[in-house]
């Protein structure tokens, strides 16, 4: 899950514009471990949502499919990292760059909520904007650390502007004034005639026509058109995450008891296309949760799939079909991951075709959760996805991350969180930590800072367009970068393997001996598929996918035609299914 509440820190707003102050870190190694070498990792990039800011720019999770995948570097550790931080007394949790590589993100504090643009190098602030602060008279027995309403949750669009979902309950879009040094709000959207006092907004996107979409915490779901009309429907459970979009028009919500897939109705309305409930035998929130239930965002995955955890225990990784058509089982997987009694993630997962990566956040009740040397849990898990459908535990990390969401870099093969451990002496030091994807052994570790400044309270790590790593902690944001340059992206393009999951021919096998194969890849246009060498069928529309009874190790061929005009061949043998 994402962002989260700042913390005024006894300094005053106005004059925070200094370095975060931290304890002394005598002692405390600024660097250990070995620099990386980039071990690039073939995934498809999600497609570009059309209404959004680039992959990688536009939202928290990166992109419409909420991966935390980007297909740009992060730090390697070459030379060390190099720390800038920025004092603003508000956690600046969700980080997004516009076209110039600025930063703009919503700064989230207890006082004062703010939308920002900032130097990206630097973190100085270039333009600045009041936010409608939070109610706190309204978050009933919410632990203020644990209350992501308020506009965390925003996304930049195609036009650069800051669409927020605010403490008010009204839909900003912002924009950058002419002079670049203020914003100004170019449409505003009352939704409190469906999203009740004492109730809040968490979470906007579009879908794929431009239609905005909005969830709230007590279980509203809601559209906006173009003219501003409103219209929705209420689940009657609580949500406490964002939500997915992907280009088929499916919008994909978590709530503490079920995941949904809505689609517009004729009318713009949202209408539940399925739901399907998930394990929460205990319906409460476990310590290290923020709500009872799921505690992650949807992650859409290829074609066809979607990724989220449950509250059972042990926590298990959900894996789902998300297509709108009737299936059974709409749940493909269930992997159980971290020992019982001490499993709990508030993060989304990290996901690509081939893999799914999970974080424990069992213990994070709060900042004093990991104050004078505590710490939480640890553990990070791989999850692989099979052809057949099945999923397995790669590896298991002892690595500690309290509450961050970690991210994953394509380029580099890395995936970076941020780990505090337990300490006997009392300090509390923080580091932005790099573990190989394919291993699980931790690469590295680069000191961040020592003390609750420094503490990320279930913000993200956002990789930034020159490998930069930021982290929105509750002093404000840090980054961290190499100090020595980065190799270019080109350079690894030629090193990289090559991109055979372009289109990957996956398998599912369903009832009375049908096997459904299908052509997974966002860039495929039509496929043509033979079996045995004979063409049997050439299809133009997602999912591109034929059913066959035929025997065991038959070849299975599909010719994939790229939107590039590049035409990639797949060949599988049929598997051996069950009985």
């Amino acid at each position: 899950m994402l962002v989260a509440a700042g913390l005024a820190l006894g300094v005053p707003t106005a004059a925070a514009q200094g370095p975060i102050i931290g304890g002394s870190t005598a002692g405390i190694p600024a660097f250990s471990g070995s620099p990386a070498t980039p071990k690039p990792i073939a995934a498809p990039a999600p497609p570009r949502h059309p209404h959004m800011a680039p992959n990688g720019k536009s939202n928290l999770h990166d992109d419409a499919y909420q991966t935390d995948t980007s297909q740009g570097l992060g730090p390697l550790g070459r030379g060390g990292l190099d720390v800038t931080s920025s004092l603003r007394a508000r956690e600046c949790a969700s980080v997004t760059f516009d076209r110039r590589g600025r930063i703009v993100t919503v700064c989230v504090g207890i006082e004062r909520t703010t939308l920002e643009l900032l130097d990206p190098r630097t973190l100085r602030t270039a333009a600045s904007m009041d936010l409608p602060s939070r109610d706190l008279t309204q978050t009933g027995a919410l632990n203020i650390f644990q209350n992501f309403t308020g506009g965390g949750y925003f996304y930049l669009d195609d036009e650069d502007r800051a669409v927020i979902p605010t403490a008010s309950r009204h839909l900003l879009t912002v924009a950058l004034a002419d002079s670049g040094r203020e914003f100004r709000v170019v449409r505003e959207v009352d939704l409190t005639g469906v999203v009740a006092r004492g109730d809040a907004l968490i979470s906007a996107l579009p879908d794929w026509s431009g239609r905005i979409w909005f969830a709230s915490r007590d279980g509203v779901v809601g559209t906006v058109d173009d003219g501003g009309a409103v219209k929705a429907m209420t689940t009657g459970e609580p949500i406490g995450n964002s939500f997915a979009v992907d280009e088929t028009g499916g919008v994909f919500i978590v709530s503490d008891a079920a995941m949904y897939r809505f689609d517009a109705g004729r009318d713009g309305a949202p209408e539940v296309t399925w739901r399907e409930a998930y394990a929460n035998p205990g319906g409460d929130p476990k310590p290290g949760q923020s709500q009872a239930g799921s505690g992650t965002t949807p992650t859409l995955i290829g074609d066809d799939l979607l990724a989220i955890t449950d509250n059972a225990d042990p926590v298990n990784v959900v894996v789902m079909r998300r297509g709108r058509e009737p299936v059974t089982p709409r749940t493909m997987c269930v992997q159980p991951v971290f020992p019982r009694g001490s499993s709990a993630t508030d993060q989304s997962l990290i996901a690509t075709p081939e893999l799914i990566i999970a974080e424990n956040n069992h213990g994070y009740t709060g900042p004093l959760a990991v104050q004078f040397g505590r710490s939480t849990t640890p553990g990070l898990a791989r999850v692989d996805l099979s052809p057949d459908g099945t999923c397995r535990l790669g590896w298991t990390s002892e690595e500690t991350a309290p509450s961050v969401v970690p991210k994953l870099s394509l380029a580099t093969g890395l995936v970076y969180t941020y780990t505090k451990v337990p300490r006997t002496d009392g300090n509390d030091p923080w580091f932005l930590t790099a573990i190989d994807v394919r291993t699980g052994r931790t690469a590295w570790k680069a000191l961040a800072g020592e003390g609750l400044g420094f503490n990320n309270n279930y913000a993200p790590i956002t990789l930034g367009p020159d490998g930069t790593a930021y982290v929105g902690v509750l002093g404000g944001l840090v980054a961290l970068r190499d100090r020595e340059p980065l190799p270019s992206l080109e350079s690894l393009q030629t090193t990289r393997p090559p991109a055979r999951r372009a289109a990957r021919l996956v398998f599912r096998c369903e009832r009375r001996g049908l096997v459904r194969a299908s052509v997974t890849g966002a860039a495929v246009r039509r496929v043509r598929f033979r079996i045995g060498g004979r063409k049997v069928r050439e299809d133009r529309t997602r999912p591109f996918a034929i059913g066959t009874r035929a025997a065991p190790r038959t070849t299975i061929t599909a010719e994939a035609t790229l939107r590039t005009g590049r035409r990639v061949v797949v060949t599988r043998r049929v598997p051996r299914c069950g009985r």
